[in-house]
């Protein structure tokens, strides 16, 4: 397969892509994607990305775009896609995620229609695709207006909510959640999540190897890492050297009267039951050490307070209970969505 076609299906057309480089945007997320298109097509043997920032600073790290390119070809192998076939980027070409899209429509010869991503996907109902690629949010609107125009969906950005997972049960479309990162050029395993077999455990794709660390942390191994795992902070399961599910991140991991905690597990009991964004914190404590906090994106009243202390009390074991509930009117977030604890 050829990375770096002269010409790329865009819309049902076929567009040169010499005539894209020279285009001018009329939009800002117009603009993104044919400024990564400039990028992909420069004389360079990288692309420039940034990781998101949701576990420390932001920074800028070079991938080699045969790196890059062979990330593409798995996805296209896994979802089985096939010169022509319609996919739909609606994501912010500045992330990797985004960026992938584009390049799964050269290397692919795909049809690819690029949307502005805070689009309500009214065009659905018109339209429909082999394959898209979304954040969370995104999937609650198609949700609202139907999605049964989309063959394969792309969940990614943050872990899936089980909230959605559930209304996900009810769509024809085959949902997929990813795991994924910046360094690895997009995501490495994928679940399924709905269907006769959704699934509770990450599978690997082809050429993958998964391992733990001492800490228990995943491990990754794949061709254009070299001979070195990719260390990452997420405690994860290991059921085989290619299936996995994660149980949180070892930086998360919160110790109150000597238990250690991981706050996505918490997080995991509540989140049926909770309406508002939250997320388990903590604060400094002269006894524990750290206390439990739960802390809720809502206006505070002594209703909503009444709730979450049932729903915690009917949820959790005696020692994970938050010592204190709190209401902020936003929780603190990245460009991409992420919370950031």
């Amino acid at each position: 397969m050829n990375p770096f076609p002269n010409h790329i299906k865009l819309n049902g057309q076929q567009t040169a892509i010499a005539d894209l480089l020279q285009k001018a945007a009329q939009t800002k997320w117009e603009k993104e994607w044919l400024d990564f298109l400039a990028e992909w097509y420069a004389p360079t043997d990288f692309i420039e990305v940034n990781t998101s920032g949701s576990t420390g600073t932001p920074k800028t790290i070079r991938l080699t775009k045969k790196f890059v390119a062979a990330s593409a070809s798995r996805t296209l192998r896994f979802f089985n896609l096939k010169k022509n076939d319609r996919i739909l980027h609606a994501l912010p070409t500045r992330y990797i995620a985004g960026k992938l899209m584009v390049v799964r429509a050269l290397v692919g010869q795909l049809d690819l229609t690029v949307v502005d991503p805070a689009t309500d996907f009214q065009f659905l109902n018109q339209k429909s695709f082999k394959f898209a690629a979304m954040v969370t949010n995104q999937v609650y609107k198609i949700l609202e207006n139907g999605i049964a125009n989309l063959e394969f969906l792309l969940i990614g950005g943050s872990a899936v909510p089980q909230a959605l997972a559930d209304k996900l049960q009810a769509v024809s479309t085959a949902c997929y959640s990813s795991y994924a990162m910046t360094e690895t050029a997009t995501h490495i395993a994928l679940r399924k999540l709905n269907g006769n077999k959704p699934d509770e455990f990450y599978h690997a794709l082809d050429g993958i190897e998964l391992s733990l660390s001492d800490a228990g942390c995943l491990q990754i191994q794949m061709p254009g890492l070299g001979s070195e795992f990719l260390k990452t902070t997420d405690l994860a399961e290991l059921i085989d050297h290619r299936t996995f599910r994660i149980l949180g991140r070892a930086d998360h991991v919160i110790i109150s009267g000597g238990i250690k905690f991981l706050p996505e597990q918490l997080e995991k009991k509540l989140e049926p039951h909770i309406q508002f964004p939250f997320l388990i914190t903590s604060r400094p404590h002269e006894k524990l050490g750290q206390q439990l906090v739960l802390l809720v994106e809502a206006s505070e009243s002594p209703a909503k307070m009444e709730e979450l202390t049932a729903i915690c009390l009917q949820q959790l074991d005696k020692f994970e209970r938050p010592r204190e509930i709190e209401f902020i009117k936003k929780l603190p977030r990245t460009d991409n969505g992420k919370i950031l604890r």
